[in-house]
């Protein structure tokens, strides 16, 4: 039984982990590129990358269900690649926590990076440095408090998602039951010790890394 109850803790952490992983590769890089490009389109392309932070949770499981179920584009392609498909799996899990969490990790990194002296970058190209480099050793460096501050709200938010994990990964237990899904069942179950013993370690969590966050900017 006390196996069965950490099921949810470590297929959370596991899921959050993952979805931190994408959604700094994928949040960084655009908001590397964004910050430091004009072009027609950009505050749409903005827009869409932010709009996971508003929309309702069941919108969000809606259209991931549409793009990645047996009927779906990608979903179809999935299937014929790997005879399976992704809804109410542990991988639905990854996808929706990292499309929630990468409003987040963008903000934070595009606001990082456009507080870094351009000066700088320049005088470093100028002497020869490639462009990856000067990514890599100064301005990556230079931004690194708001890289760790998204990526603390990034792994945060993927940690606490619910509503879209549950239209698209459902909750299967031992396969797809998450602690917020495992704190939605122990409470229709009436199993209150339960429900109590998840929402005090994600509360615990979650405080900790808020408390790293404002040490950092005091």
């Amino acid at each position: 039984m006390l196996e069965n109850m950490w099921e949810p803790v470590i297929l959370s952490l596991k899921v959050a982990t993952i979805a931190l992983i994408f959604s700094f590769i994928i949040g960084v890089t655009a908001a590397y590129f964004l910050a430091r490009k004009n072009f027609p389109g950009k505050v749409i392309v903005e827009t869409l990358i932010m709009l996971p932070l508003v929309l309702p949770p069941t919108v969000v499981g809606f259209i991931l269900i549409i793009i990645f179920g047996k009927h779906g584009f990608v979903g179809q392609l999935i299937l014929m690649l790997f005879d399976q498909s992704l809804l109410f799996t542990w991988y639905a899990a990854v996808i929706t926590s990292t499309v929630v969490a990468i409003p987040l990790m963008y903000q934070s990194a595009k606001t990082g990076f456009l507080s870094v002296d351009k000066n700088i970058e320049t005088v470093a190209l100028v002497d020869g440095v490639s462009k990856f480099r000067i990514f890599t050793h100064i301005t990556m460096p230079l931004a690194k408090h708001a890289l760790i501050t998204g990526s603390i709200l990034a792994f945060a938010r993927a940690l606490g998602e619910f509503g879209a994990t549950l239209m698209f990964a459902g909750n299967i237990p031992g396969r797809t039951t998450t602690m917020p899904t495992a704190i939605y069942s122990a409470i229709q179950a009436g199993n209150m010790e339960i429900a109590w013993t998840y929402v005090v370690i994600i509360i615990t969590i979650s405080f900790f890394m808020m408390w790293f966050i404002r040490s950092k900017e005091n």
